[in-house]
């Protein structure tokens, strides 16, 4: 077809199109600089460039909150697909730099299949004082109601990377507003369009996080989240 300009959405679908030589700008991709889109967010070169949905440091943010709400946790799988998710690796670097200061070990889950995503939960519910980290990933995003099922089935907490798990039933998100980060693009998209190479505009991180909280997947997991935590939240579910 030649389009003038592709609007990519996730790490994934970028990878695809680099190799079509169009015009893109991404969106709601996690780090564009470790996955190769771009040779810096200041000047990313090229004819690409977009909008980023995290930086590494947020695995240190979630563990924190797991942390808060739940303050028994010592050992937490950080959820990933190698596949889909090459920038994971930033985010359990970011989680372990914070790891020992809030006595938590954190221990590296790649999943590639349900069957992986369940071996996952059932070794953190066998050993015990377990939490669940769920990165934006695409692998993960469709496994959701799955991943909210297994750890309301062993009563395990997990925050996540995108409310939308809060919304279907999950206990904590931080999250990046990934509908204000499209809205952002559309501005890209019109300078794209009037001449403008994308590879001269600069990479842009979040502007908008969201922490949400359900207390009612709390309950059902025998869990009394701080008050605290919970006026500091944008969004509740009770």
């Amino acid at each position: 077809m030649r389009p003038d300009l592709v609007v990519s959405r996730s790490t994934p679908t970028t990878a695809i199109m680099m190799n079509r030589g169009l015009p893109i700008v991404f969106v709601l991709v996690s780090d564009p600089l470790f996955s190769g889109f771009v040779q810096s967010l200041r000047r990313p070169g090229g004819s690409v460039t977009g909008f980023s949905v995290f930086e590494s440091s947020a695995g240190s943010k979630w563990l924190a909150l797991l942390k808060e709400a739940a303050p028994a946790v010592s050992r937490v799988s950080l959820l990933f697909n190698p596949e889909t998710a090459p920038f994971a690796e930033g985010y359990r670097r970011s989680a372990e730099a914070a790891a020992p200061t809030l006595g938590i070990t954190v221990v590296a889950a790649p999943c590639g299949n349900a069957a992986h995503i369940e071996s996952a939960f059932d070794a953190r519910a066998r050993e015990g004082s377990g939490g669940i980290i769920g990165i934006p990933d695409t692998f993960i995003n469709e496994h959701r109601d799955l991943i909210i099922e297994l750890a309301a089935w062993h009563h395990l907490p997990a925050v996540y990377g995108n409310r939308d798990f809060v919304q279907r039933g999950g206990l904590l998100a931080y999250s990046a507003d990934f509908v204000a980060i499209f809205h952002r693009a559309a501005s890209y998209v019109d300078q794209t369009l009037r001449g403008v190479s994308p590879g001269e505009l600069p990479v842009q991180a979040p502007d908008k996080f969201t922490l949400s909280v359900n207390l009612r997947a709390a309950g059902a997991i025998g869990l009394t989240l701080p008050p605290n935590l919970i006026a500091r939240a944008d969004e509740v579910i009770e």
